[in-house]
């Protein structure tokens, strides 16, 4: 079986969710990539040491990457014949898978947390519920295939033989939506590890009371703990905290070793993003809050007196 993953990259590397997508590919055959950027020569052995034989490498110039790369795929499906196509679920996954779909006239099955492969026959495995239920759903119909991957749903792990061979695309037809152009790119700052990839995740909800309290409860405390800081949508959407922070159905999906849940009360839209948390410890003075279905330790208590004491606690023995 002939497997593409639509690849991204942030700064020189292949994104994390990118490689988890070529690790589980190559588990059930030919693993090739298509690529949009400039840096094709310094992704490509990256994506190889990952189990990628071949790259597609297209640049989109001053172009939106989801974009350009639907649309060099959909040129391509006809004359490379893969037969599963694997995109990641990002903003740029979402905008490539969808016109790759519309242009090839195939079905797409997305927020997949599982892959499964048969013979020609081939299973995503989403969740629903709230993530409380896994569907399976077999594709039918003409291939290739497209299935929409939702991070952090398999691991990533170098096991490639070589160098992937890189194979410049020429141009692309966009079409009017090729006539978006990026003006300009900010990176956003921060300090400490990158939220999806942090060992430690700490996350406040509306129950630590303020804006003003997020960063003397949540953000000091994943920093004594070296750790990232994260958000419920609740206070995302009231506007203490940047969308970048906002971890679930809706935001970002992290499997940290350890979770702390602060003021979060354990809404379904958020325990799809970090349920998957190898050990989970919440905070919430409401005993009954759903959060602690889920916790492995759970703490009925004031975040405004319990993660202060936690905080010098942890002072004291440094």
């Amino acid at each position: 079986m002939k497997i593409w993953v639509f690849a991204e990259s942030e700064g020189d590397k292949p994104t994390t969710a990118t490689l988890e997508c070529c690790t589980k590919a190559r588990e059930f055959g030919t693993v090739e990539c298509l690529y949009v950027g400039s840096d094709a020569d310094v992704i490509a052995p990256q994506l190889g040491a990952h189990g990628v034989a071949k790259v597609f490498a297209v640049d989109a110039g001053d172009g939106l990457t989801g974009i350009t790369g639907g649309a060099a795929i959909a040129g391509l499906v006809e004359a490379e014949q893969p037969d599963l196509i694997m995109f990641v679920q990002s903003g740029d996954g979402r905008d490539a898978m969808a016109i790759v779909s519309a242009r090839c006239n195939r079905t797409v099955l997305t927020n997949g947390v599982g892959l499964g492969v048969d013979g020609d026959a081939v299973t995503v495995n989403a969740a629903i519920f709230g993530g409380n239920t896994l569907v399976a759903t077999v594709f039918d119909g003409p291939k290739p295939f497209l299935a929409g991957i939702r991070p952090k749903s398999f691991v990533a792990e170098p096991g490639g033989a070589g160098a992937a061979e890189v194979v410049a695309v020429g141009s692309v037809e966009t079409g009017r939506a090729g006539e978006a152009k990026v003006l300009e790119r900010h990176v956003e700052e921060r300090e400490g590890p990158k939220l999806e990839e942090a060992a430690v995740v700490v996350s406040g909800g509306r129950g630590i009371g303020a804006e003003e309290n997020y960063k003397p409860l949540v953000e000091e405390l994943a920093n004594l703990l070296n750790g990232a800081s994260g958000a419920s949508r609740a206070i995302v959407d009231a506007g203490w905290v940047p969308y970048s922070k906002q971890v679930g159905q809706t935001g970002k999906t992290v499997k940290p070793k350890v979770y702390i849940a602060l003021g979060i009360s354990g809404a379904t839209q958020h325990m799809v993003g970090m349920k998957g948390s190898d050990n989970i410890i919440a905070v919430n003075k409401d005993g009954e809050a759903p959060i602690f279905s889920i916790a492995d330790i759970g703490i009925v208590g004031d975040v405004h007196k319990v993660v202060p004491a936690l905080i010098e606690a942890l002072k004291n023995r440094s």
